[in-house]
């Protein structure tokens, strides 16, 4: 009865000592643990994850929002960099044109003195000398009026026309009033007299007339 007694006691300590038992014991341990924690657990890493994303979106909203920024920056100072060139573009042509057009009025300017002179030259011949009787100063004469024509259409070729405003009303743009006088017949601010005529280059005014102006008596 004892001997059986001993076997029995041997035979419970070889089942409380085998690794089933002892590898058992951890999951029993870990399950004890969740349980233990309970279902709050869960929420706080649910919450934390939740905030985690929203200050991510966040973020994310403000970098957008600098980023459209700095596109609507840069699109306006693009714009305005293609504003600018089409200005300096159009100024540019501008300049081109108008250097072509009136690139020869220095050159123009000393040709009407010429023009000058073959007038006063013209002007200065008696009308009633110039006959058969006088080949020599009519050959002359002719040949005065012919070049003075002739110079008169070089100038319209190239864009200078002549400025004579007798009896037209006074331009301080076109005409250079040398002096204002009451003139008999011509009405109060209109050029009575023509000095010496103008002339313009293209619309532009090259030289102005110099004329008397009539005044009020």
């Amino acid at each position: 009865m004892a001997s059986w007694c001993v076997r029995a006691v041997r035979q419970s300590c070889s089942l409380l000592a085998s690794p089933a038992v002892i590898r058992a014991s951890p999951r029993l341990l870990c399950t004890a643990t969740q349980q233990k924690s309970g279902p709050g657990s869960s929420e706080e890493a649910t919450a934390a994850a939740e905030a985690e994303k929203s200050a991510a979106e966040k973020a994310l909203s403000e970098e957008k929002a600098q980023l459209e920024e700095q596109l609507k920056d840069m699109t306006e100072k693009y714009k305005r960099a293609l504003a600018d060139t089409e200005n300096l573009r159009t100024r540019t042509q501008k300049m081109i044109e108008d250097a072509k057009l009136y690139g020869i009025q220095g050159f123009c300017k000393d040709l009407l003195e010429v023009a000058d002179i073959l007038e006063k030259a013209t002007e200065s011949v008696p009308k009633e000398e110039v006959t058969s009787q006088n080949p020599h100063l009519k050959n002359l004469y002719d040949g005065l009026v012919m070049t003075e024509v002739q110079i008169q259409k070089v100038f319209s070729k190239h864009g200078l026309s002549r400025l004579n405003p007798d009896g037209q009303k006074f331009d301080p743009y076109e005409h250079e009033a040398l002096f204002h006088a009451p003139v008999e017949g011509k009405e109060p601010g209109t050029v009575a007299i023509v000095t010496k005529v103008g002339y313009k280059l293209h619309g532009r005014t090259l030289r102005p007339a110099l004329v008397g102006v009539a005044k009020a008596p």
